[in-house]
């Protein structure tokens, strides 16, 4: 389970880093939230936030959607992994949910 801990902080360095400096599609104002990786090692579940509008958090899936095989193809060379799970990325709606608790806050006051 450590292992797995290590190996997902790894990951999400590494991803940062190759979406910084690699991938070449506009993915906007893009951050990884956290890694998650299942058990079997059969997946990767990377999840992510965009600062923006709906057109931009659209705009940044799509750019991850074209980019996924030369992503996990980066992580085969930088992470030492027997099998690269599959990626699968998922946006991390949490932000959004807690500037709308923010707001809903503030009106109240």
């Amino acid at each position: 389970m450590a292992n797995v801990k290590h190996l997902e902080t790894t990951v999400q360095r590494v991803l940062t880093e190759i979406l910084r400096d690699e991938v070449k599609d506009d993915l906007g104002f893009l951050t990884i939230t956290a890694v998650k990786i299942t058990n079997e090692l059969s997946y990767m579940y990377v999840y992510y936030t965009v600062f923006g509008n709906d057109y931009d958090i659209e705009k940044s899936q799509e750019a991850l959607r074209r980019a996924n095989g030369f992503i996990k193809n980066q992580i085969a060379h930088r992470v030492k992994m027997r099998k690269v799970p599959d990626l699968v990325f998922k946006y991390d709606e949490s932000y959004q949910k807690g500037r709308h608790i923010d707001d809903l806050i503030r009106t109240i006051k």
